[in-house]
């Protein structure tokens, strides 16, 4: 069986554009209120661009490589949980 077989029904279809997009926030917000609380006091005095560049370059990847993934494993344990 080639790697681009198509998914069996066994596994949990994709969550609704919502469910992703609140994952996603819940992934970044808490991120950015972290970082920015503790980056804040020490780029303050960089002008905007380059904080939004520092803060960007932080919460991307952790968001996009740890939570965001952790975050759907989650909802797809949770919603095959709901559905037994």
């Amino acid at each position: 069986m080639s790697s681009n077989a198509p998914a069996t029904a066994t596994s949990a279809a994709a969550p609704s554009i919502h469910r992703r997009a609140l994952i996603t926030w819940l992934a970044v917000y808490p991120t950015i209120t972290l970082v920015l609380g503790l980056l804040g006091p020490i780029t303050a005095h960089l002008p905007l661009l380059l904080r939004t560049l520092i803060l960007t370059a932080i919460v991307v990847p952790i968001a996009a490589y740890a939570l965001i993934p952790a975050l759907m494993k989650a909802n797809a344990a949770l919603t095959r949980r709901r559905t037994r």
